[in-house]
């Protein structure tokens, strides 16, 4: 496989699987990042990205990055942080459901065709067409014949992708399956994410290698000079985090737009302190 800026795909091992690693370390051994190192780090990452949107707003350009990885990697926690800062009318997630009866008689990319960016947008996929080369075939929503049609076919897709102009960044996120039983087992009884959970995660969850078998299918397939795959190790949230964010601001060729000024106008304002009498309906102010 070639090598290139930022690649982070080995040659296999013994088990005939391909290693893989993080260009900036993967925080094995490491201690953990105090959330305030880390909120303080972020904040400056959040500044760049907002230069990124000002540049492709202003350039009408073109960017779609696509998030991959096994349940519990981490992949919505990622986009937050990449997302939380920013305009979401630049900044789009898409994260698309179980296809329609419709759907399923088109092509199979077809249904993810409207959502790539047009110009002055930046577009995040959470889970992307790669269903079809992970949990479609080992779940058997699709036949081998369909997977492997999809491996040689999206090479090109993406080809035509890139030569139309948008930049094309994909992310595989590799987590241990010891944190991830942690993360999933931590879903169970937590009610902010038991909606995190559900049967298809737990029928997947027992097939570890099946998915070891698919993902490194899917990179001898689909891993090409004009679109690789970046892989972050996981593990650790806060450095994967920054560790992605700080790659995708460096593999985007952006410049900071010049901006004017700005100051607030004084303005007056007579009724500043007089309480209105319009029949409003206050909310309870239970805190």
């Amino acid at each position: 496989m070639a090598e290139g800026k930022g690649r982070t795909i080995e040659r296999k091992d013994e088990d005939g699987h391909l290693r893989v690693r993080a260009d900036k370390g993967d925080g094995n051994g490491a201690i953990g990042l105090k959330r305030k190192d880390y909120e303080s780090k972020l904040r400056e990452l959040h500044v760049q990205l907002v230069e990124l949107q000002e540049w492709v707003r202003h350039e009408a350009k073109k960017v779609c990055i696509v998030f991959e990885g096994r349940d519990g990697a981490g992949k919505g926690g990622a986009i937050k942080a990449i997302t939380a800062r920013v305009s979401p009318r630049i900044f789009r997630v898409v994260a698309l459901p179980a296809p329609t009866e419709r759907e399923k008689s088109q092509m199979y990319v077809q249904r993810y065709l409207p959502h790539l960016p047009s110009g002055g947008e930046i577009v995040i996929f959470d889970r992307s067409w790669y269903n079809r080369a992970g949990v479609e075939r080992v779940m058997g929503f699709c036949t081998e014949e369909d997977a492997k049609r999809f491996l040689s076919v999206a090479p090109q897709v993406e080809r035509a992708m890139v030569d139309s102009g948008i930049i094309l960044l994909k992310y595989w996120l590799e987590v241990s399956p010891e944190e991830q039983q942690e993360r999933l087992r931590a879903r169970i009884d937590d009610g902010r994410k038991v909606w995190k959970l559900s049967k298809m995660d737990l029928k997947s969850f027992a097939r570890w290698d099946d998915y070891t078998r698919m993902r490194d299918e899917m990179f001898m397939a689909t891993d090409t000079a004009w679109a690789p795959w970046f892989v972050a190790r996981s593990d650790d949230k806060r450095r994967a985090r920054m560790n992605i964010i700080e790659h995708l601001l460096a593999n985007i060729p952006y410049e900071r737009v010049p901006r004017a000024k700005v100051k607030l106008p004084a303005r007056r304002i007579a009724a500043a302190n007089k309480a209105s009498r319009l029949p409003l309906k206050m909310i309870p102010e239970v805190h």
